[in-house]
């Protein structure tokens, strides 16, 4: 380990290089390489160092950059490097003492001053190169929001956004260049907006306000929330399926037979730090679950089209299991024989055959079996009577 990291990766604002703390200055005037986009470049002091400008894709420059290893090097980067920023992104590509970091105020901070807001009760997202739909799990009535956006263009996109998502009403405020003496305040209602040309770097800050729906915080969300032909766990099942798979943070699922997507999907709303690859056969219903997940707000669900077990082979290994769909002896037993001890599995089964695959499985390696039966109110002649649905058995063990 070096005893003084060759790249140190310093957060910028607007405000530079009067609002630079003495630490980042003296890194500047010692580095021999600051690489940068043009903005952040264009907000320094001469500098001795060569500057080097970062390519867009962001992906593009971070060779070049490794290649300066072994000199002094200042990495710019908007902020806090580590929140929603470039940071993040270089953690994959160095190893322990090659670097530190001298943050700046983040963009979340500096919104959260200007509107009065409370930052631990406001929900902050980063959407620079991510779709709008990632908010689609926060809109409800009152909720606060601060949303860094790509470019100025990216404003009109966010108001259509929530007009169509029935949150019109919403009070937005533009944020232009905040911290700078060019910083800019700009406010308007969704649905009343003629438009207008913001400069970058820019973000919203949105009180949730309108007739949309909002999105329930708990499992077993309404089925109406999910496009689908008929093939899916419907809300209570699973509702109770979340709940035997216990999701905790930091885990991978396997949605095995996935439908609509509604378990993984559901799986992914628990929580962001979750992963989910979902399985499944046929062609339309993988494409529908592509879009049911970026719908929802969890684009980051992986859909694989192919038949278990041969289309598990190369995955990332999974923490939990579910399988919904194409339940077999063989499926099970390749589930037994190639994933770790530890492993959580839980199984659905409506028909007599994967029925009677379960109570042999439970049989032979135990585990929690359980028979859910329901019933609902629905017409009956001039009364009303309960229309009882198929009977689903579930199998929940740890491997």
């Amino acid at each position: 380990m070096p005893d003084t990291p060759w790249l140190t990766i310093l957060g910028i604002g607007e405000d530079a290089p009067e609002g630079l703390s003495r630490a980042s200055l003296a890194a500047l005037e010692d580095a021999e390489i600051v690489m940068g986009a043009a903005r952040h470049l264009s907000l320094l002091p001469p500098l001795r160092a060569d500057c080097v400008t970062w390519p867009v894709p962001f992906a593009d420059g971070i060779e070049t950059l490794l290649g300066y290893r072994g000199r002094r090097v200042v990495m710019l980067a908007s902020g806090d490097p580590f929140w929603f920023g470039a940071g993040g992104s270089m953690m994959r590509h160095l190893a322990p003492g090659e670097w530190r970091t001298l943050p700046g105020v983040s963009t979340f901070s500096l919104a959260a001053g200007a509107m009065g807001w409370p930052l631990e009760t406001t929900r902050c997202f980063g959407l620079h190169a991510a779709p709008l739909s990632r908010l689609r799990p926060a809109l409800a009535p009152g909720v606060r929001l601060i949303v860094l956006l790509r470019d100025g263009a990216a404003v009109s996109s966010l108001l259509q956004y929530l007009v169509a998502q029935g949150w019109g009403a919403s009070a937005i405020s533009v944020l232009e260049s905040l911290g700078g003496p060019n910083m800019r305040r700009s406010d308007l209602r969704a649905d009343e907006s003629v438009g207008g040309n913001y400069a970058h770097p820019v973000c919203a800050a949105i009180e949730v306000a309108g007739t949309g729906i909002a999105l329930p915080l708990a499992s077993g969300r309404p089925d109406t929330f999910f496009d689908s032909d008929g093939t899916m766990t419907k809300q209570p099942v699973r509702a109770m399926t979340l709940s035997a798979l216990a999701p905790r943070p930091f885990e991978h699922l396997w949605d095995i037979g996935g439908g609509s997507g509604s378990i993984a999907i559901e799986w992914l709303l628990s929580d962001p730090s979750l992963s989910a690859t979902t399985i499944e056969q046929n062609p339309a219903r993988a494409a529908r679950i592509t879009a049911n997940a970026t719908a929802l707000g969890v684009d980051r669900l992986q859909v694989v089209e192919g038949v278990a077990p041969a289309a598990l082979q190369g995955l990332t290994r999974p923490d939990c299991v579910f399988v919904g769909g194409g339940l077999s002896q063989a499926l099970l037993d390749w589930i037994d024989g190639n994933l770790p001890a530890g492993t959580r599995l839980v199984a659905n089964a409506v028909t007599l055959e994967s029925e009677a695959v379960l109570l042999k499985a439970h049989e032979r390696r135990g585990g929690d079996l359980l028979r859910i039966e329901l019933a609902r109110a629905a017409p009956l002649g001039p009364g009303r009577g309960w229309k009882a649905s198929f009977p689903i058995v579930q199998w929940s063990v740890t491997l």
